[in-house]
């Protein structure tokens, strides 16, 4: 399966993982599955740190370290996922979380979230 992980759940995977659900730590630990983590991700963590909103413990440059040493891919933005923005109604207004239903859709990717508007666009989501 490929999924895509949202950014809080990144968060709780790199530094935080007793707050994931045992079905969500098998999911992503299991090497038949390919876990994705868009880099609006890393956008959203990076402003929200300069913002003082968060505090990761580590800096960006870990992160990205830890990211790669957990075989996580790093999907990046394409020109499909802005236009498919574009076309989504606006249940979700956040515009980092509409990158990643985006991404989701362009990619074929299950969104691994807690967030239940992921939900009414019509992508499969896993976790809510």
């Amino acid at each position: 399966m490929n999924y895509l992980l949202d950014t809080q759940l990144l968060i709780w995977a790199i530094n935080e993982p007793s707050n994931l659900p045992n079905t969500i730590k098998s999911k992503i630990e299991n090497t038949e599955n390919n876990c994705f983590i868009s880099i609006a991700s890393f956008w959203e963590i990076a402003i929200k740190v300069s913002l003082k909103k968060l505090s990761l413990g580590m800096e960006m440059e870990d992160l990205f370290a830890i990211t790669k040493e957990s075989q996580f891919e790093v999907l990046n933005i394409t020109t499909l996922d802005i236009i498919q923005v574009s076309k989504l109604p606006f249940h979700h207004h956040d515009p980092f979380d509409r990158l990643l239903i985006s991404q989701a859709l362009t990619n074929n990717l299950v969104i691994i979230t807690r967030d239940k508007l992921f939900g009414h666009y019509g992508n499969p989501i896993d976790w809510v």
